[in-house]
């Protein structure tokens, strides 16, 4: 029995001795030690971020190029509207042209451009279209704040008018939590403008958690430039009022 043991020990030496002559990184690397180069892309915007007259007629992007190790490639290109929706920058809203591109292995770079194109100031008579900044007081919990903005009233023909975000900006751009937070979606007609005759609600608001935002009262001062509405949060406390004051 103690022969048999020394036996033993001494083959595990002897493996232990051959396994250590081997070099680990031969096996690891092998053939396929090599090191590859990648060129990260490039996305150089051409100009910068836009803001167009309020009567014009089209835009024409200034685009970018996209480049890897100083050779251009290929550059996706995509448009979001981010009030009224749409995928080309062809009416009134504010814009994110995005701009991407991919190298031979797939890595990704991005670029932005914003795109303001706000309608001219209505006369608060035959129109309520444009650009407002926004003063809201909230009843429920009692808390006010101004100079939010801008607000977009968009004509959307035959009397009917889209209004980018129905609380006034208040997630958007008093909580800072951008145009995903805005309350959008809500239409309404204008009857007879100068009498304040409007149909409220054509379409309700939403906010991202999905709740219904509805308009309660809605009145225009043309002497004044201003726009009174007071909008109800469905199936909460929250009530808005929000006085929407011509940008000129």
């Amino acid at each position: 029995m103690k022969n048999y043991k020394i036996f033993l020990f001494t083959l595990s030496i002897l493996g232990l001795m051959i396994t250590s002559c081997e070099d680990p990184s031969v096996e690891a690397l092998g053939s396929n030690d090599s090191s590859q180069v990648t060129y990260l892309p490039l996305i150089t915007l051409t100009g910068g971020d836009v803001v167009l007259d309020c009567d014009a007629t089209s835009y024409t992007d200034p685009g970018a190029v996209a480049t890897a190790g100083g050779e251009e490639i290929e550059l996706h290109t995509a448009v979001t509207g981010l009030y009224f929706g749409g995928s080309a920058i062809d009416g009134f809203d504010a814009y994110t042209v995005a701009y991407s591109a991919f190298n031979e292995d797939g890595i990704a770079a991005a670029g932005f451009r914003y795109v303001d194109w706000y309608p001219c100031s209505g006369d608060l008579i035959t129109s309520i279209a444009g650009a407002y900044n926004a003063t809201s007081v909230v009843r429920t919990p009692g808390y006010s704040t101004g100079d939010l903005g801008p607000i977009i009233i968009k004509d959307l023909g035959d009397g009917m008018y889209a209004i980018s975000d129905a609380i006034g900006g208040w997630y958007e751009h008093e909580y800072g939590y951008g145009p995903d937070y805005a309350a959008t979606g809500l239409t309404i007609k204008a009857n007879n403008i100068s009498t304040n005759d409007f149909t409220l609600n054509v379409t309700t608001a939403v906010l991202p958690w999905d709740p219904g935002v509805y308009l309660t009262d809605f009145s225009v001062d043309a002497g004044s430039g201003t726009i009174s509405m007071t909008t109800q949060w469905e199936g909460s406390a929250y009530v808005w009022e929000v006085l929407l004051t011509q940008i000129d």
